[in-house]
C-alpha cells in the first residue's frame, strides 16, 4: 500500500501546471464518484503492469534497503546503510473527462521520493506533481513506464530502472526480478474493508536485486541491495470510518516475503486486516491471510517535532506465519507531502525480528492517518 491521494482542489490543479485555469472547477471534481464492487478477473501481464486510467486512483510503490562499500559487512569495510522509496501516484479527474481541450487536466501524476541515511540518522525527501501530457508526466497503459519531469520508473525485460533527484539526494537504480509476481488477496483482488466495494487490484514484486548509484549532498556512492514493488489501482479503497492504515512489506533474509496491513478507525481499532506470506518453497502462490488473522500491537512511539503526531515506531505484528517485531531503523522518517498529495505520513526502513528475537528481514513500515485522517 501507499499513502492515498487527496480530494482534488483548485490548489492541486494549479500546482499541476494550470497556472491560469481555462475553465472553472466544478464542485463534482472534488466529490467521490459512485462505485461498484470490483469484478473478479484474472490479471493480465504485461498489460496490468501499466496504467489503468479508467480507475480513480493508482500507484506504483518501490522501497528498499541498500548498502554501500565493499559489501563484506565488516566494521572496516566502509559500508553504509540506506533505505529508499520512490512512489508514483495517478489520479483521474472525473469532471474533466468529457472535455475536448488538450489543456484539460484529465489525469494528475504525483510522485514522492526519499532516502534514509541510517548512519546519519536523517531522512531526505522530495515530491512532484504535474498533469499528464505536454511532456511533463506520462503513465503508459502497456507496461510500467511512469515519468514525472526528471523522475521515472520504467520496466523492461525483467528489470526496473528507478531515477529520482530531490533536495540534497539523488539515485539511479537498476532493480532485477528474482521471483514471480505475488498476487495479493484473492489472486490479485485485495479487500480493504467490510464492503465489497472497498478493494483494489494489487500485486507485489518482492526480493528485487538492486544495483546502482546513490548520492547525498552531491557525493555519489555505488550501492546494492534488495527492494520491494507494489502496484495497486482502485475506485474506492477505504471504509468511510477509516482514518488511515498500518502496513509492512518485508523481504526476509531467506528469500521469503511478508505483507501485513490493517485499516484503523479514529479509536485505533482495526476495521479490516490482511496480508500474505510466501516462502521460496511455495512457488508463485502465497498463503493469504484471512480477516482477523493479523494483529498490530504498538510497543514504542515517537512524536514528530514538526507535526506533534505520535507514531508507533516499534510493533508486535501477529500473523499466521509467526509473531514478529518490527523496529524502525531511525525514528524520524515522517514525510510531509502537503504540497502534492496533501498527506503527512510515516514511511521508513525497518527491521523484522521473529518470535525468538532473531533478525529475519528488512523492509518498509508505512503508517498513515496519525497526523490527520487520510482522505482519498
Amino acid at each position: 500500500m501507499s499513502p492515498g491521494l487527496p480530494r482534488l482542489s483548485r490548489r492541486h490543479l494549479l500546482a499541476a501546471g494550470l497556472a491560469a485555469p481555462l475553465w472553472p472547477l466544478p464542485a463534482k471534481a472534488i466529490t467521490p464518484a459512485k462505485t461498484q464492487a470490483l469484478p473478479r478477473q484474472a490479471l493480465q501481464f504485461p498489460r496490468d503492469l501499466g496504467s489503468h486510467p479508467d480507475f480513480a486512483i493508482e500507484w506504483w510503490y518501490i522501497t528498499g534497503h541498500l548498502r554501500s562499500g565493499s559489501g563484506s559487512g565488516s566494521a572496516d569495510s566502509g559500508e553504509r546503510e540506506f533505505g529508499f522509496q520512490l512512489t508514483f501516484f495517478r489520479s483521474r479527474v472525473a469532471a474533466t473527462q468529457g472535455m475536448s481541450s488538450a489543456f484539460a487536466a484529465k489525469q494528475l501524476i504525483f510522485a514522492h521520493a526519499a532516502v534514509t541515511d541510517v548512519a546519519g540518522k536523517k531522512l531526505w525527501h522530495d515530491q512532484r506533481i504535474a498533469r499528464e501530457g505536454f511532456g511533463l508526466a506520462q503513465a503508459s497503459a502497456r507496461d510500467s513506464a511512469v515519468t514525472l519531469r526528471d523522475w521515472s520508473l520504467v520496466h523492461d525485460n525483467q528489470q526496473y530502472r528507478a531515477v529520482a533527484a530531490g533536495s540534497g539526494f539523488q539515485f539511479a537504480l537498476v532493480l532485477t526480478e528474482t521471483q514471480p509476481l505475488l498476487l495479493q488477496g484473492d489472486r490479485g483482488l485485495s479487500r480493504k474493508g467490510p464492503d465489497v466495494k472497498q478493494a483494489s487490484y494489487y500485486y507485489s514484486l518482492p526480493q528485487l536485486h538492486v544495483t546502482g548509484t546513490l548520492a547525498l549532498e552531491g557525493r555519489p556512492v555505488p550501492v546494492q541491495g534488495t527492494a520491494w514493488l507494489d502496484h495497486e489501482w482502485s475506485q474506492a479503497l477505504m471504509p468511510p470510518q477509516a482514518v488511515g492504515w498500518d502496513w509492512i512489506g518485508m523481504n526476509l533474509l531467506d528469500g521469503s516475503a511478508l505483507t501485513a496491513f490493517r485499516l484503523r478507525d479514529k479509536a485505533g481499532n482495526a476495521l479490516w486486516d490482511g496480508g500474505s506470506f510466501r516462502h521460496l518453497s511455495m512457488g508463485a502462490v502465497p498463503h493469504v491471510f484471512s480477516r482477523g488473522e493479523v494483529l498490530f500491537k504498538p510497543v514504542r512511539s515517537w512524536t514528530s517535532p514538526l507535526t506533534r503526531a505520535s507514531y508507533p515506531v516499534e510493533w508486535l505484528v501477529r500473523t499466521p506465519a509467526d509473531f514478529y517485531t518490527v523496529k524502525a531503523v531511525i525514528d524520524n522518517q515522517e514525510l510531509d507531502s502537503r504540497t502534492s498529495t496533501g498527506a503527512i505520513y510515516w514511511e521508513g526502513l525497518s527491521e523484522l525480528f521473529d518470535s525468538s528475537g532473531k533478525l529475519v528481514g528488512r523492509g518498509y513500515l508505512e503508517m498513515t492517518g496519525y497526523a490527520s485522517p487520510l482522505r482519498l
